[in-house]
């Protein structure tokens, strides 16, 4: 079993300014949840008196976000987390949580594993160009209105005379196929 990575350090100085040791640099907490999106664990601790703040500041990202509009907690959600905070009884909750997101993170992995080995088309040759053109093909449809949602073009383009020559083409016989319709 492959060890799992030392965590993302992050120091807390007096200032509340937060310093991370990898980069040597400042972050803030947009940085620190861009981190965590990428899939880096991070750890934040006190300069001072070396304690360990991440949940302080992870609980704080959230917050944040949520009060951005950026729901993501339904309010029954979050009623139930302060509920298990507030009573004497030890709660299920945070272990309950844990086991769900564990077992969200090992779904998405498993389906991601099944949906690259089950298709087809992931090896065909030549696909990265064709949704390349074919990405070009509903820019110059959409006048560049519609937001991209192919993969990005690979580092070949091909010239901008082919891919004008091609839309052209593809244009003509959508409207020949149209004008048989009518």
């Amino acid at each position: 079993m492959a060890e799992k990575p030392k965590p993302l350090l992050i120091k807390r100085y007096a200032s509340r300014r937060l310093y991370n040791t990898e980069t040597s640099d400042y972050v803030t907490l947009e940085d620190i949840a861009g981190f965590i999106r990428d899939g880096r664990e991070v750890q934040i601790v006190d300069l001072k008196s070396g304690d360990d703040l991440t949940r302080q500041y992870l609980l704080q990202i959230i917050a944040e976000h949520e009060s951005r509009g950026e729901a993501v907690l339904p309010v029954d959600v979050l009623t139930d987390l302060v509920r298990s905070y507030m009573s004497g009884n030890v709660s299920v909750v945070p272990q309950f949580l844990q086991a769900s997101f564990d077992m969200l993170r090992d779904g998405q992995s498993k389906v991601v594993e099944n949906m690259s080995a089950l298709n087809p088309m992931a090896k065909m040759p030549g696909l990265e160009a064709m949704q390349a053109q074919q990405e070009a093909f509903m820019k110059a449809m959409t006048g560049g209105w519609a937001k991209s949602t192919g993969p990005e073009p690979s580092g070949k383009k091909p010239e901008q005379g082919d891919d004008l020559d091609a839309i052209k083409k593809q244009l003509a016989e959508l409207q020949a196929k149209l004008s048989k319709m009518s």
